[in-house]
């Protein structure tokens, strides 16, 4: 089995920094523009199946990418759940909270560290079950956060580890050594922008 993790496309709060949880905000036109630079590498794969985030951001990008015509959602792979962190930029909450860490403090009114790893582990246990090349259209911290876990790292690793938007990484197994889970690519972009978009 192997993961084909995909970051949805930019929006305007990629641009700006914001956090960006259940917001439900489209692509720009730059965003679109990219998803559809994914679709030529995607056709490569064989996919056996495509699970998204119900997030718009991330519908349009599958379905930019040419591939939503099989597609699932699958709730466990939305954004992290910023709670009353929702729209403000890093630098907003530093101002605050100067020691804040998403990955050691999480967000107060969304979701924990503790919980987003609970959340990544039960949709590994989902997708061990399935077979074949998986491709699953997701969000930055959340995609992160999935790779942490994949390969046994607690969430707090996931703060050394960027994501730009439109990007893609796989996520598979050692074929050499049975059972251990690896990162075979990681935040490979298809048409890279002028600058990429942060993180968030």
């Amino acid at each position: 089995m192997k993961l084909c993790l995909i970051r949805h496309g930019e929006t305007a709060w990629a641009l700006t920094g914001q956090h960006t949880g259940i917001t439900d905000i489209g692509l720009t036109a730059r965003g679109e523009d990219d998803a559809r630079a994914l679709a030529p590498y995607l056709r490569t794969l064989a996919l056996s199946q495509v699970l998204l985030s119900p997030r718009l951001r991330a519908r349009q990008t599958c379905e930019l990418a040419g591939v939503a015509g099989a597609s699932v959602v699958e709730a466990d792979l939305a954004e992290w759940d910023y709670g009353d962190y929702e729209g403000l930029r890093t630098a907003d909450i530093h101002r605050g909270n100067p020691e804040w860490n998403i990955w050691q403090d999480g967000c107060p009114g969304g979701e924990s560290p503790a919980q987003v790893s609970a959340r990544a582990d039960r949709l590994i246990s989902h997708l061990c079950t399935l077979q074949g090349t998986l491709a699953l259209f997701s969000h930055g911290h959340f995609s992160v956060a999935l790779a942490m876990r994949w390969i046994g790292l607690a969430l707090i690793e996931g703060q050394h580890f960027a994501l730009h938007t439109a990007s893609v990484s796989l996520l598979g197994i050692d074929g050499q050594h049975q059972g251990r889970r690896i990162i075979e690519l990681w935040n490979q972009r298809l048409n890279w922008p002028s600058s990429p978009s942060p993180t968030e």
